[in-house]
């Protein structure tokens, strides 16, 4: 880019995000800030002068990606300012900032700053401050916004504490820290106004929420409850060991939370769960979901699992197949094991080869599309009340129904964003999308 091509137009910017709903939520805040002071978002077709990419460092397979992306965008617009932010930013700056186009590197807790970075690095090539280490991480950032979809994000926690052995999700993020309740309510508040009628609430670790103070979660979720105009809530991954009854008794008895839980497994096998320092056991877990389908029997339940860890001998992975096929779940998002440097998982023997995490995920993702297919088919004929999303034009809208089970229908457009009670008519063939019609 040339010193003067900056100043004969007005910038606009272009935004990528990787990794989580956290993520989307936040990158969805920077593009606000960004349009606040005057940089709008390309049209399609143009060419951006800047290009944020809010990155993210789960897997080493994260990382690949954002590297990759990164010299795609320098190849196709090489006039144009890359900041990157996120996690991977936030643990390997010298390596990002190393890939050509990248001028701004920001970490986690500095996204919010990045027009300020932009517009210095405009002005003066002036680069980000040193982006700090992640135990230097106090301050909370709010984020709240919809971005291109239907539903709301709410942050409401940041960082975490936990340090299990195979993530890097601490060291990127920091400490576990949490928005007031009358900061968060007064979001939400701000989300009705605006006419949104769905929020999914988001974190970290959500559950720590309020981690050092006299409140908690379930105190924000009744908070939350109260606030006139949204008509649903979701709670997103939420851990075992802080997913209370109380809370599960609350959802149950609420109007606005949704009968819909994602919760963390990782492993189905006691052994492995000690390996990875996790805070429960197989016997805790299975009595969570065992809860949720007694008091909410419609709950969808989502699990995370990662396969092929580090110490996941071959019976204990089929130890931990069988306990999963046990379980009365909804559906499985299932992640094949990562190596991270710097992590503890390395100290731990048997390493699983990459061929059998295929073999492995390959088994596990059959048996998440079994039970999916087999959840989804228990409301067929049933009528459950869905939010309509939009499409693209021309097309008709979907959705999701309280119990978060995707519908496709044949209503147009005009009925984006709307509640409607509709009829399952039957379940596509992906075996997890259900035909749905109106109830007039």
């Amino acid at each position: 880019m040339t010193d003067d091509s900056v100043f004969t137009k007005p910038l606009k910017a272009q935004y990528h995000t990787f990794g989580c709903k956290l993520n989307f939520a936040e990158t969805a805040s920077v593009a606000d800030t960004f349009a606040k002071a005057g940089i709008p978002s390309v049209a399609d077709g143009e060419a951006p002068d800047i290009i944020v990419v809010n990155s993210c460092s789960v897997t080493a397979e994260a990382d690949r990606k954002c590297r990759s992306a990164i010299r795609s965008f320098n190849r196709r617009y090489p006039e144009a300012l890359i900041l990157v932010t996120g996690c991977y930013a936030q643990l390997k700056p010298e390596e990002v900032s190393a890939l050509p186009g990248v001028g701004v590197v920001a970490g986690v807790n500095d996204k919010l700053a990045l027009v300020n970075h932009a517009l210095a690095w405009f002005e003066g090539r002036q680069q980000a401050p040193a982006v700090p280490a992640a135990k230097e991480l106090r301050d909370f950032m709010p984020s709240c916004s919809r971005g291109d979809r239907t539903r709301y994000f709410l942050k409401v926690q940041d960082g975490c504490d936990y340090w299990c052995t195979y993530c890097t999700i601490p060291a990127a993020r920091g400490r576990s820290r949490s928005g007031t309740i009358e900061q968060i309510v007064d979001q939400a508040k701000a989300v009705a106004d605006s006419g949104g009628k769905e929020i999914v609430i988001t974190g970290v670790n959500i559950g720590d929420f309020g981690h050092g103070r006299d409140d908690n979660f379930e105190d924000l979720c009744r908070a939350l409850d109260r606030v006139e105009g949204i008509e649903r809530y979701r709670i997103s991954s939420i851990e075992p060991n802080l997913l209370t009854d109380s809370i599960i008794d609350f959802v149950a008895g609420s109007q606005r939370f949704m009968p819909h839980f994602h919760i963390p497994l990782q492993s189905g096998n006691d052994e492995v769960l000690a390996l990875m320092r996790r805070r429960y056991d197989t016997a805790l877990f299975a009595s969570k979901i065992e809860r949720i389908r007694r008091v909410i029997p419609d709950a969808f339940i989502g699990v995370d699992l990662i396969v092929g860890a580090r110490g996941e001998t071959e019976e204990r992975y089929r130890a931990s197949h069988d306990f999963i096929a046990g379980l009365d779940i909804s559906h499985l998002h299932v992640f094949a094991y990562s190596e991270r440097p710097g992590t503890r998982a390395l100290q731990i023997e048997h390493v699983v080869s990459q061929h059998e995490k295929h073999v492995r995920s390959a088994e596990m993702i059959a048996l998440s599309a079994a039970k999916h297919a087999a959840f989804a088919s228990r409301f067929v004929g049933t009528t459950r009340p869905v939010l309509l999303e939009h499409s693209r034009d021309g097309h008709p809208l979907g959705g999701y129904t309280d119990n978060y089970l995707r519908v496709a229908t044949e209503l147009t457009p005009e009925y984006d964003n709307t509640l409607r009670p509709m009829k399952l008519v039957s379940l596509c063939d992906d075996g997890e999308t259900l035909t749905a019609i109106p109830v007039l």
